[in-house]
């Protein structure tokens, strides 16, 4: 139950500062308790959960808006272009931008994307 909590709330607020004692504050656990659970479940750490909800959320603005990459990045919570960059290579495996020329080629070429 807390980590559904806490996943939600993730979910809700992750274009805003998350942090682990923010998080654990609004589920009403420790926040080490938080963390060690957290990482039980999921599988994953808090800080990789948190910027895996972000890079999912600029895939979809990278295919439904126009906006410059650098807005999506903040818009969706980093705190840097240079770590969405890299966020963004390690989940997806290609650059923000080799991403969204990649939907552009294949709307050119009529595929779905």
């Amino acid at each position: 139950m807390e980590i559904w909590k806490t996943r939600n709330f993730i979910h809700e607020h992750s274009d805003e500062k998350v942090s682990l004692t923010k998080v654990a504050k609004a589920v009403n656990i420790s926040a080490n308790h938080l963390s060690e659970k957290f990482k039980q479940v999921t599988g994953v750490n808090f800080v990789d959960y948190v910027a895996g909800v972000r890079v999912h959320k600029a895939r979809d603005c990278l295919r439904n808006s126009n906006l410059r990459i650098s807005e999506i990045a903040f818009a969706v919570g980093f705190q840097s272009l240079s770590q969405f960059n890299r966020t963004f290579k390690r989940v997806f495996g290609q650059s923000p931008s080799d991403f969204r020329a990649h939907l552009s080629s294949n709307k050119r070429a009529g595929k779905a994307a």
